[in-house]
């Protein structure tokens, strides 16, 4: 059996870890560089960056952060927001992650991410799916739409078509988030996160609302998910990695335990 990643996911604005609700409300809560130490000194599989207003203001990603957050972590690290084309992906590689994230910009221009997997290959592209829940409808069956730019702008695209469209065109991991679980700490969007993974083949990382242990059991099993991604639990000390990942060994869920 594979092991479950768990994958702490620090949002950051104006180079500050920062967190909101719904994509709403963010407030500042400490530096992303420590934090990112301090999640990786816990047994964190892996840490995801998202500049999360680098898409909507047109700039580039922080690349000092990245590459100091690099310098600070020996576990894979994923990175995103404000990548527009390959040379982006490439200055985000040679600062030192392992994967590239793309969101609004695959949308926009899909073959980014065919172009990225055939010059890094498809372990390195990752999909941000940010999804809203809607009215089924003609254009949107599944009833899970995709928004961008920071869950500014809705897209009219039915989330489980772009994911299945974005496995054929090359990406090599989808980050599902859910716009109305985000920061709620009231558990993932488990219909969602079953449906897609249900649907590709590639691993799927289950994202927004996490707030205790069970929540995570629940997406890992239920959700059948790959890996969680959880912010608000540990980012306000309520649990570290290490007692999530024991809980998940009480419940017989494998995940790497030795670090």
């Amino acid at each position: 059996m594979i092991s479950k990643r768990i994958i702490p996911c620090l949002d950051v604005r104006d180079g500050k870890l920062t967190k909101g609700i719904k994509f709403k409300g963010n407030v500042d809560i400490g530096d992303p560089v420590a934090a990112a130490r301090e999640y990786y000194e816990q047994g964190a599989d892996e840490i995801v960056f998202y500049d999360i207003t680098a898409s909507s203001d047109g700039r580039n990603i922080m690349i000092d952060v990245v590459d100091r957050v690099a310098k600070t972590i020996f576990i894979p690290f994923s990175v995103g927001g404000g990548i527009r084309n390959l040379e982006d992906m490439r200055r985000v590689i040679m600062a030192g992650a392992e994967k590239v994230s793309v969101n609004s910009t695959a949308v926009t221009n899909p073959r980014i991410i065919t172009q990225g997997a055939q010059a890094f290959g498809s372990q390195c592209i990752v999909l941000g799916m940010d999804v809203k829940k809607v009215e089924i409808s003609a254009g949107i069956p599944s009833g899970y739409e995709i928004v961008i730019h920071g869950g500014r702008k809705f897209t009219g695209i039915d989330a489980l078509w772009w994911a299945k469209e974005a496995q054929n065109l090359g990406a090599g991991e989808i980050c599902l988030n859910s716009i109305d679980a985000d920061g709620t700490q009231d558990g993932y969007e488990l219909n969602l996160t079953a449906l897609i993974s249900a649907n590709v083949g590639i691993p799927v990382i289950a994202s927004g609302g996490a707030g205790k242990p069970e929540h995570l059991v629940e997406v890992l099993t239920k959700g059948n998910a790959d890996a969680a991604l959880i912010a608000s639990m540990v980012h306000y000390r309520t649990y570290t990695v290490a007692q999530i990942k024991q809980y998940l060994h009480e419940c017989k869920i494998k995940t790497r335990m030795t670090w």
